[in-house]
């Protein structure tokens, strides 16, 4: 995948596990608001803990809505604003080298999102601190720049962003992800893999208590572990001794 574009669908699912995208409430949620996003060039969060399909649901929706105009970040550990800079200028494929001094460099990233319209997207934003948010807030503030901007990350970016009125007061829409609930769980999962299409949805249930806890990056971890250790002890089917040795493969049992 090139810096800056969207990862084809199969590169979103965990494990790369050959698995469909299914079309949850959550991410059904995910579209109408990158939608609405857009159509306000508005700022959205999506944020929740780890493994509740925050990056997945916003690219899979931008896909849909916005694939030729998205540019997306992949932020590190404490960015600056000079990360986010340079990101952007990689993002957005700029010629040359980047300017070395930050008011030349603002002019550049400004005249170029002035340009035409574009959504930016800004993941793992709950590495941002507010210097970082506030940076984001300068491009978009600006009368003459044309953009849509979508941060996704963990709880922290939610806390940052409502600790600062004015910062918290230009977001368009918050999406919070959470924990699939168990009945979504037993139904989406035949639909996700194969795997899945003759479980007793009692087992199901079981794992979800026992170990997934509604989190799908969990239950992709999972049937991962299910799909090798089937090839390993030549099964044909999922049963409790398999499920038993999975659990045995994961922390916290």
């Amino acid at each position: 995948m090139d810096y800056g574009t969207l990862p084809l669908e199969e590169e979103d699912h965990f494990h790369r596990l050959d698995a469909h995208l299914v079309a949850t409430d959550t991410l059904m949620a995910t579209l109408d608001n990158i939608q609405a996003t857009i159509d306000a060039k508005g700022m959205m969060v999506a944020h929740g803990a780890a493994g509740y399909g925050k990056t997945m649901s916003v690219n899979s929706a931008l896909r849909q809505v916005a694939p030729n105009i998205t540019y997306r970040l992949e932020l590190r550990s404490g960015p600056t604003p000079r990360d986010i800079r340079h990101g952007l200028f990689r993002a957005l494929g700029l010629p040359g080298e980047p300017p070395t001094r930050p008011i030349e460099f603002d002019t550049l990233l400004k005249e170029t999102l002035s340009e035409t319209f574009r959504v930016l997207v800004c993941d793992e934003a709950q590495w941002m601190g507010r210097s970082s948010f506030e940076y984001w807030r300068h491009l978009w503030d600006d009368r003459h720049t044309d953009m849509a901007v979508i941060f996704a990350g963990g709880d922290n970016c939610y806390k940052v962003l409502k600790r600062e009125p004015m910062l918290a007061s230009r977001i368009f829409i918050w999406q919070r992800f959470k924990r699939m609930p168990e009945d979504e769980v037993v139904a989406t999962l035949p639909m996700f893999h194969s795997l899945w299409a003759g479980v007793d949805p009692q087992m199901v249930r079981s794992i979800d208590r026992a170990s997934a806890h509604g989190n799908f990056r969990d239950w992709a971890t999972i049937t991962k572990h299910l799909l090798d250790g089937m090839q390993k002890k030549r099964l044909t089917e999922v049963n409790q001794d398999l499920v038993d040795w999975v659990y045995s493969k994961l922390g916290g049992m």
